[in-house]
């Protein structure tokens, strides 16, 4: 991943992020989930993107893509059954909780809700407070950073390795 974006068209990342996007490929391939080294289109979500899937099975679970934008990358987590995992989350630093009980993509209902069901809808609990968030722009953490990493990685152990998902 460092030779790839030593590459001219990755020159607008800044160095930070480049070394947080090298970090994180390395830390997340120990949980067996790995982009290939591959950078693709971003589409709507920003100039590029890296998608992480897990390794070894044949049906592809996304757990992770880092969205590379003109001025910052994102890290978008995945994570289904919210509610089985409450308590360590009431308890995580703040920069953890806050994709979970911030503004950001509250449902608003839209025009998938069918008989009031919406399979984009991620409904959960959090601090006793009903939280209905829509899919397509959940838990996405903004600015990530090598000091913060830690964080993200046991957030992704306790969804992913826990054996609760």
């Amino acid at each position: 991943m460092r030779q790839i974006l030593n590459l001219p068209e990755y020159n607008f990342i800044d160095r930070k992020d480049k070394d947080f996007i090298i970090a994180f490929n390395d830390a997340i391939r120990e949980l067996r989930y790995e982009s290939g080294d591959n950078i693709s289109s971003g589409y709507c979500w920003g100039r590029y993107m890296i998608i992480y899937a897990k390794t070894g099975v044949k049906s592809k679970q996304v757990a992770a893509r880092i969205y590379i934008r003109d001025s910052e990358i994102i890290l978008r987590l995945f994570f289904s059954k919210i509610d089985k995992h409450r308590a360590y989350l009431e308890n995580a630093p703040e920069y953890i909780k806050l994709p979970f009980s911030d503004e950001h993509g509250t449902c608003r209902h839209c025009k998938n809700e069918h008989a009031g069901v919406c399979k984009f809808r991620k409904t959960y609990t959090l601090a006793n407070r009903l939280m209905e968030k829509c899919n397509g722009v959940v838990f996405e953490f903004r600015k990530p950073d090598l000091t913060k990493l830690p964080g993200y990685m046991s957030l992704l152990r306790e969804f992913y390795l826990s054996g609760k998902m």
